[in-house]
């Protein structure tokens, strides 16, 4: 194989979550460390890696068919290496590499701990042997490596400041993909911040499976840093510079928390706490850890301590011995929250889960679509009001770029992290600029620069 300049090129492609983005950072900057350099053109790519989710079902599909089409772009390229790496990896493990069920070739299949081998593994993979590693690792949490921050924006950057998740929610597989939590040295995140403000970022995003429940203690001092700690330390950095967090978990988000948030005004009024269901029932067979009481709690708390927070949210419609009244539930706490936005999906069975083990996945499919519709429908109407409430408002948004239809107009978020058009005057990337908002759809905020 050859490439540009003598150096073989890496093709990143990235499903699901924001840490799986931020991990095919961590790829990026191992394979260019070994003499690679990363391409945007799966064409003249020596080396597909693939990094995917396997949070349902359907995700796993898309990277299975994606699979099959690489096959076809390997006869043209016949040396290109074909890698699956992160959760579908851990999941299949060396079913992946048995061409004779999936009918195709997969040349490497690497578990999310295990990026720093990829030079190692390629080794084998060239020499057209087996290279697979998906050992889950207690300390692993690439403190020590810079991401290489390719196809963004130069203004947003995630931070991966913990690993893993050992919440067990029953219809979740990111546990056994991910491993147990394992939290990273605050002094190597605030080095990271520190370097992306010095390169012009703007905002950062903190990453974690369960990002507040992140917990360091000083293997010296024993002094513990929590995830209030933390986020206190890091929006100290520079008052200029935006700060989020994802995703975090109802049953550990403190008031000590919001007043932290409460405290700095860089820190972005925007939560994204996921309910998954409004019945307790539900929630206690999800193995949640808290009832639709404890979240509605937790919600009076935030709009208590800090006023006009955006609050989004994660539903799972049909999940195992869902009733009709389960779903209204669902429903009726959406309405009582009145959720800025929602990502929503119906339940997906996951082999190896609790759920798997424990219940039958007995709500019809026809049924979970139906509830799906409907939930998604009632978050169109509350989206489309959350967003006429702040028709004119002067919303501080932070510019991203050029908007996706025409370049006579920029983009950019609000603190609460809504999408915000407006003219692009002489405005550029990573500009603040105050804008009177004009008009909304239920997904994004037009207005005036001013």
């Amino acid at each position: 194989m050859s490439g540009l300049s003598g150096k073989k090129r890496v093709y990143l492609e990235t499903y699901g979550c924001q840490m799986n983005f931020s991990d095919s950072e961590i790829v990026a900057s191992v394979m260019t460390d070994h003499g690679f350099t990363v391409t945007e053109r799966q064409e003249e790519a020596d080396v597909v890696f693939l990094n995917t989710c396997s949070i349902r079902d359907h995700a796993e599909q898309r990277v299975l068919n994606r699979l099959r089409e690489l096959q076809h772009l390997r006869k043209k390229r016949p040396g290109m290496i074909i890698g699956v790496l992160g959760c579908m990896a851990e999941r299949l493990k060396t079913a992946l590499l048995e061409e004779s069920e999936l009918g195709m070739r997969i040349d490497m299949v690497v578990g999310p701990d295990a990026y720093r081998q990829l030079p190692s593994l390629m080794l084998d993979a060239e020499q057209g042997q087996a290279a697979i590693n998906v050992l889950l690792s207690a300390d692993e949490t690439y403190a020590d490596i810079s991401p290489v921050r390719y196809g963004g924006n130069g203004v947003s950057a995630f931070i991966s400041i913990m690993r893993g998740c050992e919440n067990y929610c029953a219809y979740c597989v990111v546990p056994f993909t991910r491993g147990q939590e394992r939290s990273r040295d605050p002094l190597s995140i605030l080095g990271e911040v520190q370097q992306l403000v010095d390169a012009g970022y703007r905002e950062v995003t903190l990453l974690g499976q369960n990002v507040n429940s992140y917990r360091w203690k000083d293997p010296d001092t024993l002094a513990e840093t929590t995830f209030s700690d933390l986020l206190a330390e890091v929006a100290a950095t520079d008052p200029l510079l935006r700060l989020r967090f994802a995703t975090s978990h109802p049953k550990d988000i403190p008031d000590r928390l919001l007043h932290t948030m409460a405290a700095h005004q860089n820190i972005c009024r925007a939560i994204h706490l996921p309910v998954q269901s409004g019945s307790s029932r539900v929630l206690a067979r999800m193995n949640r850890k808290y009832s639709r009481e404890d979240y509605l709690e937790r919600v009076a708390a935030i709009r208590a301590i800090l006023p006009g927070c955006a609050i989004s949210t994660d539903i799972i419609t049909g999940f195992c011995g869902e009733t009709e009244e389960d779903h209204r539930e669902t429903l009726s706490l959406m309405e009582e929250v009145g959720f800025d936005y929602a990502y929503m999906f119906k339940y997906s069975e996951r082999p190896g889960t609790l759920a798997a083990k424990k219940f039958r996945d007995d709500v019809p499919d026809g049924v979970k679509s139906r509830r799906l519709t409907e939930v998604i429908e009632l978050q169109q109407s509350l989206s489309m009001a959350s967003n006429r409430r702040d028709l004119h408002s002067v919303q501080e948004v932070l510019v991203e770029g050029y908007s996706r239809r025409s370049e006579k107009q920029m983009m950019g978020r609000s603190s609460h992290n809504k999408v915000v058009v407006f003219p692009s005057g002489d405005h550029q990337s990573g500009d603040y600029v105050q804008v009177r908002i004009t008009g909304c759809s239920s997904a994004t905020l037009k207005g005036e620069a001013i």
